[in-house]
């Protein structure tokens, strides 16, 4: 139906291009044959039927080879039809025979050449347009920034950037179309969409389906389609998958329960299976467009494209972001730094959380949509996107690309070889467009006495700024996996009521890039007499007593898992390595437990609920041989003393 009414609009525009209506003596022609044939060319082209139109236009030319309307026609039906050789060889003829005829070819003409990578001849034709006295001002800013795109272009052209983009192969590319890869954290689950025809209700229907692989020996294996319930025989695609794998949001269209032409639903992975999807509703979801959603990786922020009021463009990048209740919050679009009078596409919000990738054809480029990438800095304003050159990007379109949590790779979906369609890729990125680099922290959660799996709350906290970075949680298996960007020193907390606290600490400060993720089980021990925990981000000035800054992240916890468990009464402990003399050691661990006692104490914890002790050298973990073994060595500790 919308393209009945599109043939309609450019129906009245022929109407008014030859002011009002087809009479004999308006038209180029003296030929009554060849006027009878481009009449019935316009009437088919007007119902949709390219086949006939296009029968009726050669007639027409057989019988007046000079007949300037029939090419200006054929032009406009082949770049509909995205034959755009054929249009620009139309569009030539109508040039040839009267350059005055028809000015606006000369800036249709010199688009098409962008679109086709025919950049100096695209340069000549719009400056040959701009030169004309009479256009109009939409057409001029549009040709002025057609030869932006040429400069830009042809400069890229003569710079090329690394590119070797590598075939996944059979495994997961078919004859069919396949496109719009997510990809988790530790690389080893792939989800693309699959455009292949099915069976429904007695007749074949191209339909889109979300298809899996797995790592595995060293390779993907085949990809298997995901299945329902978030399978239908209805489209679902442009998929994001969260760093664990556990939650997936994607794009389902034309839905009856959907609040508008395509909205974002979410589906989570339990005990194997995916939930049955939810509309994520109001306030991301309107009656207007909202699709290509991708996820932080703390699974809070939520970046999705739409084309709802309030926007720059026509379709913009927006994000929500989940509050503490649950709840999205109203949407927030990203702002002139980004998002152009345009389109915005395909955002791809990389672990590192604040590595931003996109497609648009707003800012300048090849041509059509290219990929651009923005970086968001502390002032918590995005970066002027910066294009990711040829011949990552080409004259074609580039929409939708997603890279590893190393930052080293990027999968994209392409048509490099035409006899295959879309297939899925991967290439080396270059550094200059490499996002910071992530790790991953993975294992298992589970219970230290019946070790029956726990799903659990993981913190990654900043110690510098105190800001929680990333949030995770471990699913009814008890496995989780927790992004781990580089260059910062972080506290890990994990979290189950009625269980105490799990504590670690990753000192990243400096590291540019984690060569191994960290694999580690997570035992937690139910709160009762006698159980004890480490507390591993409790840190003291060098031969002190005074506490360090970071470690009021540590201190929080504590006091709040005293607050949430007001029956427990605890002994803080505190322990050196062996530097030093015993009596000295012994005595710093007693000053140093007890300023963990006052900073609970002044945070409204009762003191007949704590005590305190120093234990020195005397009880050591590990080998006071080595720096590691005496960092473990000086430690905090607090062990229940009971329970009400």
């Amino acid at each position: 139906m919308l393209k009945f009414l599109y043939k309609i609009v450019l129906w009245s525009l022929f109407l008014a291009l030859f002011n009002g209506s087809f009479v004999l003596a308006q038209l180029h022609s003296n030929s009554k044959k060849a006027i009878s044939h481009y009449n019935a060319a316009l009437q088919s082209y007007q119902l949709l039927d390219y086949e006939k139109a296009s029968e009726e236009v050669e007639k027409a030319l057989n019988a007046d080879p000079e007949f300037i309307e029939v090419y200006l026609l054929r032009a406009e039906m082949l770049t509909e039809q995205k034959d755009y050789q054929g249009a620009i060889s139309s569009y030539a003829e109508v040039i040839r025979l009267d350059p005055s005829f028809y000015t606006t070819a000369y800036y249709n003409i010199g688009r098409l050449e962008v679109l086709t990578g025919i950049y100096k001849d695209a340069q000549v034709h719009l400056q040959t347009f701009l030169s004309i006295p009479v256009k109009s001002k939409r057409l001029q800013q549009k040709a002025e920034k057609n030869l932006r795109i040429c400069e830009f272009a042809l400069d890229a052209i003569k710079h090329p950037v690394p590119f070797q983009p590598v075939n996944l192969g059979s495994r997961i590319n078919t004859k069919y179309d396949e496109y719009w890869p997510s990809i988790t954290a530790d690389n080893r689950t792939l989800v693309i969409t699959r455009l292949q025809p099915l069976q429904i209700a007695g007749r074949k229907k191209a339909v889109e389906n979300f298809y899996v692989s797995t790592w595995e020996n060293a390779g993907w294996t085949k990809a298997v389609k995901l299945g329902p319930p978030v399978n239908t025989d209805r489209n679902e695609g442009a998929q994001a998958l969260s760093a664990d794998g556990h939650f997936m949001f994607y794009t389902a269209c034309n839905r009856p329960e959907g609040r508008g032409s395509c909205d974002i639903y979410f589906s989570s992975k339990l005990k194997g299976n995916w939930s049955f999807p939810d509309n994520l509703e109001a306030p991301v979801n309107t009656s207007y467009w909202e699709a290509q959603p991708s996820i932080s990786p703390d699974g809070r922020t939520l970046y999705f494209v739409s084309n709802r009021p309030g926007g720059i463009g026509k379709m913009d990048i927006w994000k929500s972001h989940l509050n503490d209740a649950g709840k999205w919050e109203k949407p927030v679009n990203l702002g002139a730094g980004v998002n152009t009078p345009e389109n915005e596409m395909s955002p791809f919000i990389h672990k590192d959380n604040h590595t931003l990738y996109f497609s648009s054809d707003g800012w300048v480029g090849m041509g059509g949509y290219d990929l651009f990438i923005s970086r968001l800095g502390s002032d918590s304003i995005w970066s002027e996107p910066v294009n990711l050159g040829y011949p990552i990007n080409t004259w074609s379109d580039e929409i939708g690309m997603v890279v590893t949590a190393d930052g080293s790779k990027a999968f994209f979906s392409s048509a490099i070889n035409d006899s295959t369609g879309k297939d899925i890729y991967e290439f080396d990125l270059y550094q200059k467009i490499r996002p910071d680099p992530v790790s991953y922290i993975k294992g298992k959660v589970f219970d230290s006495e019946t070790k029956l799996p726990l799903m659990a709350t993981f913190e990654l906290i900043d110690l510098e700024s105190g800001k929680t970075s990333i949030r995770a949680f471990s699913d009814n298996s008890g496995e989780f996996l927790v992004c781990l960007p580089t260059d910062r020193n972080y506290a890990l907390n994990v979290s189950k009521k009625r269980y105490l606290f799990y504590s670690d600490n990753f000192a990243l400060k400096g590291i540019k890039k984690i060569s191994e993720p960290y694999n580690m089980d997570v035992p937690l021990h139910p709160v009762k007499t006698g159980e004890k925990s480490i507390l591993r981000n409790i840190f003291f000035r060098f031969d002190s007593y005074e506490l360090e800054k970071e470690s009021v992240v540590e201190l929080g916890k504590l006091t709040r898992f005293m607050e949430t468990n007001p029956g427990v009464k605890i002994e803080i402990q505190g322990f050196t390595d062996d530097q030093g003399t015993p009596d000295y050691n012994l005595n710093l661990s007693q000053k140093r437990v007890r300023e963990v006692y006052l900073y609970l104490v002044n945070h409204g914890i009762d003191k007949a609920r704590l005590s305190y002790k120093g234990f020195g050298e005397t009880q050591p973990v590990a080998s006071n041989e080595t720096e590691e073994g005496r960092a473990r060595n000086r430690r905090i500790e607090f062990v229940i003393l009971g329970v009400k």
